[in-house]
């Protein structure tokens, strides 16, 4: 990410526009999670995350609704559109997980690990290690 980048607050949204959400850079993770939850909850094979602190992160339109998805993790999506944005997982509650696919400008964040990757579909190409 560009000095620029950091400086300026990243953006997104549902996909109705009703929920909107920045979140100040430069602490971020970007992940591909192939847990089998990730995957019910989206629909999709699995789910790029971009993982930053809590404290960064704030809405600044609208409320989404949320769903227990686990004992451990909270998973918060649009009522109207049915977007999945964010989850919160008791065993980090500092960090917000957000999905790439809500942001503006998610090719900006390309993932560099996976994660749960014993579940990953035999398919899905995984990410090289280096």
């Amino acid at each position: 990410m560009s000095p620029q980048q950091q400086a300026n607050p990243v953006t997104g949204g549902c996909f109705c526009g009703q929920i909107r959400y920045a979140f100040t850079p430069p602490e971020i993770a970007t992940v591909n999670c192939h847990c089998t939850m990730c995957r019910r909850a989206s629909a999709a094979p699995f789910v790029t995350w971009l993982v930053v602190p809590t404290t960064q992160f704030s809405y600044t339109r609208g409320q989404p609704a949320e769903l227990a998805s686990s004992a451990e993790g909270t998973r918060y999506f649009c009522a109207q559109c049915g977007s999945p944005l964010v989850c919160i997982n008791r065993k980090h509650p500092d960090w917000t997980d957000i999905t790439l696919g809500s942001l503006d400008h998610p090719e900006h964040f390309a993932p560099t690990r996976d994660v749960y990757a014993d579940t990953r579909l035999d398919w899905v190409t995984p990410i090289e290690k280096s």
